[in-house]
């Protein structure tokens, strides 16, 4: 099993640990299962969130969901209701289907609740109808419930944008390759000191498309024979924050 992520610290620290942890086990007697079923971290480029593809922008959708929501009650959601807050927004989003619908209508999609809970249904909102005064109301639960409504609103129209076809890479250009001379881009820098470096490794993926390379950075720092001081650094980047000056021939 692949689990794929960003280069987050957190996510890094994990990965080292199952490995820390594996080998600590007893080779000999799981040898045969972890040959097949053992997890094994994928990392992304650094700097190419994108390539996370639709977590990535689900992610975006709800911190950007509950932003808009706990900003309509700032300053009055303690400890408790805004974990319950949090709860009502993870039931929502796990309640989003994983497969399309069928020719049948009374085939019902699988969830992430499904898989979660393995529940064929989930509890229902409580009745009644929740209006912008129950914010300022005494009865915590009332205000619990508008926010969680209006979480839900705004939650249906960013998940239905990204159930659109997505426009951009959709044309085959030509792989960088070795040799390659490019610009880093870099957004915490200027653009006039935006680093050149020269392609040392072009990494494909199973489709043949290269999505990510290593790059030495070139260096202006020469003895008296032309050669470098000191130790090149290498680089890993997304192609998307690549610019090609010159290509190899």
């Amino acid at each position: 099993m692949q689990i794929r992520s960003d280069q987050g610290s957190n996510f890094i620290g994990a990965s080292n640990e199952l490995t820390a942890a594996l080998k600590e086990l007893d080779i000999n007697r799981i040898c045969t299962l972890l040959t097949k079923k053992q997890c094994t971290f994928v990392f992304n480029a650094p700097y190419s969130s994108h390539v996370g593809g639709i977590w990535e922008r689900q992610i975006r959708s709800v911190r950007n969901v509950l932003n808009y929501t706990v900003g309509l009650c700032p300053g009055r959601l303690d400890d408790s209701s805004l974990r319950c807050l949090f709860y009502e927004a993870m039931l929502i989003i796990n309640s989003r289907p994983l497969t399309a619908i069928g020719s049948d209508p009374d085939e019902e999609p699988l969830t992430p609740n499904h898989l979660i809970t393995m529940k064929p249904n989930i509890p229902l909102p409580p009745p009644g109808k929740f209006v912008k005064e129950d914010m300022y109301a005494r009865k915590r639960w009332r205000r619990i419930q508008y926010l969680a409504e209006q979480f839900w609103s705004r939650w249906k129209k960013e998940y239905i944008l990204n159930l659109s076809e997505r426009q951009k890479w959709n044309t085959t250009r030509r792989n960088i390759q070795v040799g390659d001379v490019v610009m880093l881009m870099d957004t915490e820098l200027p653009r006039t000191e935006w680093p050149t470096a020269i392609v040392v490794e072009a990494h494909k993926d199973g489709d043949g498309l290269v999505r990510r390379i290593k790059a030495r950075l070139g260096t202006a720092n020469l003895d008296k024979y032309g050669r470098a001081e000191k130790q090149a650094s290498i680089l890993e980047r997304p192609i998307q924050k690549v610019i090609i000056l010159l290509e190899t021939n």
